[in-house]
């Protein structure tokens, strides 16, 4: 029981929820438009988890191997910072994981273009070996690009862009403009996590040489961003609801979400303390999955 404890521990559940708003918002909108499946809706958040799950993995190891993560750090505690996984054990959870991804892409991928779409099929490969390559390199390796300052692109290009423009083509087997402006909006919101995340532990990641873009922008301006990332986020699905407005009043169910995000943004021009930003970071989570699931479902009825 302790072992699969760790285990646990390690993958830090809280992330997973974040991960697949954007296979939801996607998968309402094919129900919208008509062209939903079950299977490809399971099998695309097994394998969107297996990526945060490897990227996690990655993460604690890549930070632990550098000493980034140590007494300085502020969020919660990392297993093989606090020994309870050794490099060993860890480095073969990463391998077995890049496994499971493959296995799990190489079904969503089949089951929905089988051999009618080898094109689309190739490019779904190709955009899953970044996504693997993406999950591993964030602290892995000598340019690892978390400690470069590009975390904030790549979250939002995987959480956003892929995650729900790239569900959609899953079921619908092509692009429809109208996941766009959903996956900006989502995007932003997913990189607004990782600013808080980086904000959180600026003082540790300046003295660990992590130069993510939180230390390269200095406390004031990382608050501004933050604030920038997440009106833009809250502004560009407005722009959406009226463009995309059906008549109904359940477009408007997305409006709910924004009430934490304001509390949220309010509660962070208070803050000085970065040890205070680690509960926003729930909060900020939670707020994206609600608001995908609202705006998803506000055209499903």
């Amino acid at each position: 029981m302790k072992n699969t404890l760790k285990w646990i521990s390690a993958m830090r559940l809280r992330t997973l929820p974040l991960s697949i708003s954007g296979i939801i918002i996607a998968s309402c909108f094919a129900e919208y438009n008509g062209v939903f499946d079950i299977k490809i809706f399971a099998l695309a958040i097994l394998t969107t988890l297996s990526y945060q799950i490897l990227s996690n993995l990655a993460n604690d190891y890549g930070d632990g191997v550098k000493g980034t993560d140590n007494d300085d750090r502020i969020g919660p505690q990392r297993a093989l910072q606090s020994g309870a996984i050794t490099k060993e054990e860890m480095f073969n959870a990463i391998r077995i994981n890049i496994l499971i991804s493959i296995v799990l892409t190489v079904g969503l991928v089949y089951y929905s273009f089988g051999s009618d779409n080898l094109l689309l099929a190739l490019l779904f490969f190709g955009l899953a070996g970044l996504a693997v390559r993406a999950a591993v390199k964030y602290t892995v390796g000598k340019s690892a690009y978390g400690y470069r300052g590009k975390g904030d692109i790549y979250v939002f290009i995987f959480f956003g862009l892929v995650s729900v423009i790239g569900c959609y083509v899953l079921y619908a087997k092509q692009i429809d403009h109208v996941v766009i402006l959903p996956a900006i909006s989502v995007g932003l919101l997913s990189t607004a996590v990782l600013n808080l995340n980086n904000m959180r532990d600026i003082n540790s990641d300046l003295k660990s040489n992590k130069i993510t873009l939180a230390v390269k922008l200095g406390p004031t301006k990382a608050k501004l961003y933050h604030y920038t990332i997440i009106l833009l986020a809250m502004f560009i699905t407005v722009v959406f609801a009226i463009l995309y407005f059906t008549g109904s009043i359940y477009n408007l169910l997305f409006l709910i979400a924004f009430i934490p995000l304001s509390l949220h943004l309010k509660r962070i021009k208070t803050i000085t303390d970065p040890k205070d930003y680690d509960p926003e970071l729930k909060k900020v989570a939670l707020s994206t999955v609600l608001f995908c699931i609202l705006l998803g479902i506000g055209y499903l009825f």
